[in-house]
């Protein structure tokens, strides 16, 4: 991974690349914790060469792997990071273009980068913080929070 603080007047955009065979949920994890990002936007576009998407099931309150065996184009990902209960973590969806044409889409579980993905975190401020809802069974943005709640 390569990264690049972006100037836009305020200082709070990054662009990162990914490299073959990076996790991306994991790298962007890693570098919120690491340069302090606790609310942010994210886009995206890159290639895979094989991913896990998932689509949520209200009735099992958990995601429905979709397997992606290919390599594929990340024709859009997007999203955001907030600050969970074990500090940043992004949420991600994307929409990813077969060899035919057609699409997998749904919020990004895992994925390979090859060969590469080129992500911009804009910061937002103030922090964004994520609420569980056990009723859901996710955790979502609370607006005006600026901690999780245990």
């Amino acid at each position: 991974m390569k990264w690049q603080q972006l100037e836009n007047g305020g200082g709070g955009t990054h662009l990162v690349v990914l490299d073959p065979d990076e996790e991306p949920v994991q790298v962007l994890t890693d570098f919120a914790r690491t340069h302090g990002i606790h609310g942010a936007q994210v886009t995206a576009v890159g290639a895979f060469a094989d991913a896990v998407v998932g689509w949520f099931d209200r009735e099992a309150r958990d995601y429905r792997p979709i397997p992606v065996r290919q390599q594929c184009e990340v024709l859009s990902l997007m999203g955001d990071i907030a600050e969970g209960e074990n500090g940043p973590v992004p949420h991600l969806h994307a929409v990813l273009g077969m060899a035919d044409g057609r699409t997998r889409g749904g919020h990004l579980l895992r994925a390979r980068v090859w060969p590469t993905l080129e992500v911009v975190i804009q910061s937002v401020e103030p922090p964004l913080a994520k609420v569980y809802h056990p009723d859901i069974g996710l955790a979502l943005i609370a607006p005006g929070r600026r901690e999780p709640a245990p």
